[in-house]
């Protein structure tokens, strides 16, 4: 048997849903503090995807290298990135962050595939690459709640 009288228990996620009468007895009345977030706005977004040390554009930049790929991510093309993630988690679902990784994802979906055919290149991924690669989806209300 454990007291649990100086334990501080910590949980995290979106428990808007829930109330404390749903959780299991242990945890009911042990969480008397309720944090509410704010949405991630665009600078967060940018912030996200430049300073962590295994971010994002990092990350694409490493995988696409050791297929000969070397990637450039521009200023305006991680602000646009920003900006979408921004708009549609406004629009939708708010997923916080991971909108991130979907909307890479989809805008490197075709250099991933035929990387192997572009090895020996450089890619300048600037505004216009993204607003390019996204521009279908993001004109399709139903498309972006569904792909993004």
């Amino acid at each position: 048997m454990v007291r649990t009288d100086h334990i501080l228990f910590i949980a995290s996620g979106a428990f808007n849903l829930s109330r404390p009468a749903d959780l299991i007895p242990e945890f009911q009345g042990r969480f008397p503090v309720r944090v509410e977030l704010d949405a991630l706005g665009r600078d967060d977004f940018i912030r996200i995807l430049t300073e962590p040390q295994n971010s994002l554009v990092k990350q694409y930049t490493a995988l696409l290298s050791t297929e000969g790929v070397h990637l450039n991510f521009d200023k305006s093309a991680i602000e646009e990135i920003a900006s979408i993630a921004a708009d549609v988690n406004s629009s939708s679902e708010n997923v916080g962050a991971r909108r991130l990784h979907t909307i890479m994802e989809r805008m490197l979906e075709d250099l991933s595939f035929y990387a192997p055919e572009r090895a020996g290149s450089e890619i300048n991924i600037d505004k216009d690459y993204v607003r390019k690669m996204l521009g279908p989806v993001l004109e399709d209300q139903d498309l972006s709640r569904y792909i993004l």
